[in-house]
């Protein structure tokens, strides 16, 4: 099932989108009372989706070209949780951009956090900060959702705590993060976190994850790789974090980004006004975005 949030004449809405892939339910139509994506995933089980997503296929829904996406999460209550170096090609692109010594193994993870504001929609802008940034990159990833209060996980239970998944492009400015020897500023500025363009629920997918993970600047493919090659996977990340602190539900995790950055280019290959970014997991879509 993809969830969306979707906005007509400047009020937000909750939306299904039918299995024709052309129609969208309005959720209030089919007796949700929540107004918001984050009270919705608080609020809902998996016997309840199943429902909801049977009553849709009965309804007439709107032309999904004829609304306005916004990001599923557009405001989430927490910063994103994040993993830095979890493919091993991209720890070894990132070694050599910031002259470092790559090691070649990563025992634990990283995790930093990233500020959002207001995320950003698919076909929405990317804020480039020419002001500030002369080095703006882009990161395809794949981001859960959890779906419900997480303390304590065991690895095998880890997938019952995810509500779903989308995509997430960790927008970064290479030289604040070098600047600043760490992830936060350089990544956390307004307009860095598209988002989208859905949520696709958990029941859509078979575990452990095997998708394809890309990502195309104007339509060159420059990231390519698969969910398979994560160092850290998904029931590590949840079991790991959830052993100090309480996953709330609605956290967003981003799982970390393959090689094929623009830093990993020689010479690098950065983004620039005018440049179309195209970040695409496999089962869950295209998150298309412009740079301002």
């Amino acid at each position: 099932m993809k969830l969306i949030t979707f906005e007509k004449n400047n009020v937000q809405y909750l939306g299904l989108v039918k299995s024709n892939k052309r129609e969208v339910v309005d959720l209030n139509k089919l007796g949700v009372i929540e107004k918001t994506m984050l009270e919705f995933i608080k609020s809902t089980t998996g016997e309840k989706l199943k429902e909801l997503s049977q009553k849709a296929e009965g309804v007439v829904g709107e032309d999904i070209e004829r609304v306005t996406l916004c990001a599923p999460i557009p405001v989430p209550e927490q910063d994103i949780i994040c993993l830095g170096i979890n493919y091993m090609d991209h720890a070894e692109e990132s070694a050599k951009f910031h002259n470092e010594k790559f090691e070649g193994e990563r025992p634990y993870a990283v995790y930093f956090s990233k500020r959002v504001n207001e995320a950003v929609p698919h076909g929405g802008l990317i804020e480039s900060h020419k002001e500030i940034v002369d080095s703006l990159d882009y990161e395809v990833e794949l981001a859960v959702v959890i779906g419900r209060d997480a303390k304590n996980v065991a690895k095998e239970d880890a997938y019952q705590y995810v509500f779903g998944y989308t995509i997430l492009n960790d927008v970064s400015a290479r030289n604040l993060q070098t600047r600043h020897k760490q992830f936060y500023f350089g990544k956390s500025l307004d307009g860095f976190t598209p988002m989208g363009p859905w949520i696709v629920t958990l029941d859509e997918f078979n575990h452990p994850l095997s998708l394809k993970v890309q990502a195309r600047v104007n339509g060159e493919l420059r990231q390519n790789s698969s969910t398979d090659k994560l160092i850290f996977d998904i029931p590590h990340v949840i079991h790991e974090l959830s052993q100090g602190m309480t996953l709330k539900a609605g956290t967003i995790i981003s799982m970390g980004t393959p090689s094929g950055v623009g830093m990993g280019f020689e010479p690098p290959k950065f983004l620039k006004s005018g440049d179309v970014v195209e970040c695409e997991v496999e089962g869950i879509g295209v998150l298309k975005n412009i740079v301002l």
